[in-house]
């Protein structure tokens, strides 16, 4: 009499709290983690630390996912909010550095640099991005930043390509309202 046993699934074995789990995971999701986390923050080091973060919180949670779903949305969804959060500390952290602390030396201002007129430009257009609802400002980081093609944004975040279309349409459309100040503003130079 011969009984068959079925190897737990990475899903089983983590939901049960296994540790032989998390480096297949971090095999397999830190990547893709690291990208999703990398398009919201747009700085290497805040978005190691999300994954980092991500995978703390997952670990913390792994008793009440159900195996039965798919690890790679929930800890994509994880890292999101894991982003977000992130992107929040250090904008609030940034808001409290002081003026003396945010130039490194006189010498700075006076070298040749971009116009005030694309100075004003560029910092108008990172104001409407962070408006953006973090979704929206990571496909069109993928896009525009990292060169994604809308069914490479589908796969790398683990989402459907229709909801890709509708996040990136969404996007460009309150940039556009967002930003009609600065195209007014090109359209009458007398301003």
């Amino acid at each position: 009499m011969s009984t068959t046993f079925d190897t737990p699934t990475l899903e089983e074995r983590f939901s049960r709290g296994d540790e032989t789990a998390l480096p297949e995971m971090y095999r397999r999701f830190s990547g893709p983690m690291f990208v999703t986390a990398l398009s919201l923050l747009g700085n290497r080091e805040h978005a190691a630390e999300a994954v980092q973060q991500a995978f703390v919180q997952a670990w913390r949670a792994a008793a009440s996912f159900d195996p039965k779903r798919e690890l790679q949305p929930w800890l994509y969804a994880i890292t999101r909010r894991t982003a977000v959060d992130t992107y929040r500390r250090e904008r609030r952290n940034a808001m409290h550095v002081s003026l003396d602390e945010s130039w490194a030396g006189e010498g700075e201002l006076a070298a040749e640099g971009p116009s005030m007129e694309t100075a004003w430009r560029v910092w108008q257009v990172r104001e409407a991005l962070d408006q953006l609802h973090p979704d929206e400002r990571q496909v069109l980081h993928l896009a525009y930043f990292e060169g994604f093609t809308q069914s490479e944004i589908a796969k790398t975040l683990g989402i459907a390509l229709g909801t890709v279309k509708s996040r990136t349409a969404r996007a460009q459309r309150r940039l556009a309202q967002l930003l009609a100040h600065v195209r007014d503003a090109e359209d009458d130079p007398a301003q």
